[in-house]
């Protein structure tokens, strides 16, 4: 894991220099510290700021959990464990496996924007605190938590100073002029960084001009408010500014000119901006309230476009307001994007509620995450796999907000089913099984109508139990589909609830029923001629059973076949596991080197797709291969690095003996080699390495003379037939025909 998640300062922080440094006290002093204010009064930004410089002081670093844009209280609990960058394949609760992670560390954890969701969000960080006294809290919101230990910050707006900085520093960032003697030549300025402006004394005459100073208390030293003139400073004078404000602010005090209240004073700012802002932008603005989270263009044009804003007018628009600080830019690993500030946005939506037109652009929002959901479906049996992933991890709070509407709605109960099983590669691929299992859950609570829908949601909750050692329910989800879709005659659905009793035969070691059922469903896939991720794996998992009962040239064979396919269609994810096989397949014969190189390649995909379970599975075997190689103390370092990632990943080798047998055996070679204690001091030292660490370890080759010397490794015997490392399976995909038969 890595030791910060907080993203990069877009721009320069400007003043606030005893805050930071009180804050920074307080966190010493407290373990629960919540930063409270007005809106826009630069909460998140003072947090986020003293999170990083703090952070040397937490050994295991500092993670950021955004809030903001969740609706469902029962997801904070899992918003928790996605900022921790955690994966859990039991059917445990969020908060246990977060109190689980969090007992033993030295962190501190961001909390942002928790105020909408402060009845879910307080009892949460309560218990956390209890379980884990390594913890530190540092929350952000509008009102306090009321936890017991709770220490208050009441971050108030700038002060003079501070202000005029900050409004001369972004000014200049949008090309405005300093005021004063100084007289502008040249062709206008053109909006962008510039150098700091104390160079050539503009800072000073922007401190000293009264008109200024006077626009600075007029804003209450609110930043929003400041940001947001200042990038009008370009085309506006700080008079004509002054005047415009003036004008609204006896509008909206009724003729008073009395001190407003802080949020009255944003407010006013922020409707000042819109009426700024061309009837286009206005529009624009609205609609993009509807967006939760960090959005991309493309989203933008669908959702917000139409006979009022044509699609091409969009890209200039959404320009304008990011030159007026309306809009944020943010890069993603899945590229750039934009993100609309809560305050910001909660203004569209009251105007977009005054249109009439919320619910409408409400389920153009949903459609678009709709499509973007089947697109990253068809897509995941390509060589696109690495930006499915990523573009899904970037849409996921719009994805949630598209499943809320769903569930909403009693006559959209079929969306949310459809759209609840379409991602499961979100849920499996990208290690979400228990937030999967929420929207499966909910969706399928819900009687929709559509078979199909239904059908897909019930085999995929199936398979997500099974992942998550929940036989019980795997059984009643996978039992329930295959019935329904024989009256149904849905021969595809019945042949995935099928290959998912055949994965739950394989994890519980009834290798003659896991053989069956794959099979089964494989010929079920090759009749309809469907292939997928899904069905390649299943190639794998019946390559498995076959090893399991001895077949090892049998099993080898079938994975040589799938990485042929794979090389083929661009397929990775699937790639890697059949590597796997073929590397155990490799060790049995003595062929160490052969057995590394496949490892390594295997190692590789599964770090780059952030698959905890194939990549701890492969640095167990590798561990097992540099046993072979002679070097026992290495491999004792390698099993170490395993236990933490087990330990995030849930029940270690899914309780399967069979799976265990390969970690078992380099154990008792590397434990008998080296002696118990050489051997404890080796897995402290694996234990004691980052994930990064632990890889970086795995794929450094270390040859060497096999421990008996004769370059072969000793046999492998064990009470059942030989063990081969196991798999996690997609679940399902969509076809070679273009689309997903089963929902």
């Amino acid at each position: 894991m890595r030791r910060s998640n907080l993203p990069a300062e877009l721009n320069r922080f400007v003043g606030r220099a005893a805050e930071r440094s009180a804050l920074e006290a307080l966190l010493e002093e407290s373990r629960l510290v919540t930063v409270v204010g007005v809106g826009g009064v630069g909460k998140s930004r003072l947090a986020l700021r003293v999170a990083a410089a703090t952070q040397k002081r937490y050994g295991d670093g500092v993670r950021l959990a955004e809030l903001a844009p969740l609706r469902d209280p029962e997801l904070v609990a899992h918003a928790l464990v996605e900022a921790l960058g955690l994966t859990d394949h039991t059917p445990r609760a969020p908060r246990e496996v977060l109190a689980e992670h969090l007992a033993g560390s030295r962190l501190l954890l961001v909390v942002d924007g928790f105020e909408h969701l402060v009845e879910s969000c307080a009892p949460l960080l309560r218990e956390l605190l209890g379980h884990a006294p390594g913890l530190t809290v540092l929350a952000t919101g509008r009102r306090a938590l009321r936890v017991a230990g709770e220490a208050v910050f009441t971050l108030a707006p700038m002060d003079e100073a501070d202000a005029v900085a900050l409004l001369a520093e972004r000014a200049a960032e949008a090309g405005a002029p300093a005021p004063g003697p100084a007289v502008r030549t040249g062709p206008p300025a053109v909006p962008g960084p510039r150098p700091d402006p104390a160079g050539s004394g503009a800072a000073d005459r922007w401190a000293v001009d009264p008109g200024v100073r006077e626009l600075c208390r007029r804003l209450d030293g609110i930043p929003l408010a400041l940001e947001l003139a200042a990038s009008r400073l370009p085309l506006l004078s700080v008079d004509q500014m002054l005047h415009r404000l003036d004008d609204r602010f006896r509008l909206l005090t009724d003729g008073g000119r009395g001190v407003l209240p802080r949020h009255q004073t944003l407010r006013t700012a922020i409707g000042w901006s819109h009426e700024l802002c061309t009837p286009e932008e206005r529009l624009l603005w609205a609609r993009l309230s509807v967006f939760a989270g960090p959005f991309d263009l493309e989203a933008v044009e669908y959702v917000c476009g139409g006979p009022e804003l044509p699609q091409d007018r969009i890209l200039d628009l959404l320009g304008g307001l990011l030159a007026q600080s309306l809009v944020a830019r943010e890069d993603t690993p899945a590229g750039p994007g934009y993100r609309m500030l809560d305050t910001v946005a909660a203004y569209g939506a009251e105007w977009l509620a005054a249109l009439g037109d919320t619910e409408r652009m409400r389920r153009r929002h949903r459609d678009w995450y709709m499509g973007l959901a089947t697109w990253c479906e068809l897509e995941w049996f390509s060589p696109r796999q690495a930006e499915v992933a990523a573009r899904t991890d970037a849409a996921l709070p719009n994805l949630r907000a598209a499943l809320d509407l769903c569930l909403e709605q009693p006559e959209d109960a079929h969306l949310a089913q459809h759209l609840a099983g379409t991602l499961w590669f979100a849920w499996v691929g990208c290690g979400r099984l228990s937030e999967g299992r929420h929207w499966l859950e909910r969706a399928l609570a819900l009687e929709s109508g559509y078979e199909d829908a239904r059908l897909k949601a019930l085999w995929v909750l199936g398979y997500v139990s099974v992942l998550q050692g929940d036989g019980t329910a795997a059984v009643a989800a996978l039992h329930s589909c295959r019935e329904r879709a024989r009256d149904a005659g849905n021969l595809l659905a019945e042949a995935y609830a099928t290959h998912r009793m055949g994965c739950l035969a394989l994890l519980s070691d009834d290798m003659p029923r896991a053989e069956e059922l794959i099979g089964r469903a494989l010929e079920t896939y090759r009749e309809l001629g469907e292939l997928n991720s899904n069905v390649l794996m299943g190639r794998v998992e019946l390559a498995m059973a076959r090893a399991f009962q001895g077949d090892l040239e049998g099993a080898a064979a079938i994975c040589r076949e799938v990485r042929e396919v794979c090389e083929e269609r661009g397929e990775r994810w699937t790639r890697a596991y059949a590597l796997y096989v073929l590397a155990f397949s490799a060790w049995t014969r003595g062929e160490l080197a052969e057995a590394r190189e496949l490892l390594r390649e295997c190692v590789t995909i599964n770090h780059a797709f952030h698959d905890l379970v194939g990549l701890v599975l492969g640095i167990e075997l590798l561990a097992l291969v540099t046993v072979g190689e002679g070097d026992p103390a290495e491999a004792a370092v390698l099993q170490g690095s395993a236990v933490p990632v087990w330990d995030t990943v849930g029940i270690r080798l899914f309780g399967s003996a069979s799976f265990d047998g390969p970690r078992e055996l380099c154990a008792r070679r590397a434990a008998e080699e080296l002696g118990a204690e050489r051997y404890e001091a080796a897995l402290r030292e694996g234990r004691a390495l980052s994930l990064d660490a632990a890889v970086e370890r795995a794929l450094a080759f270390r040859g060497g003379p096999a421990a008996d010397g004769t370059g072969a490794p000793r046999p492998f015997r064990t009470t059942r037939p030989s063990g081969v490392p196991g798999t996690r399976k997609p679940a399902g995909s969509p076809t070679g025909k273009g689309g997903e038969a089963a929902g």
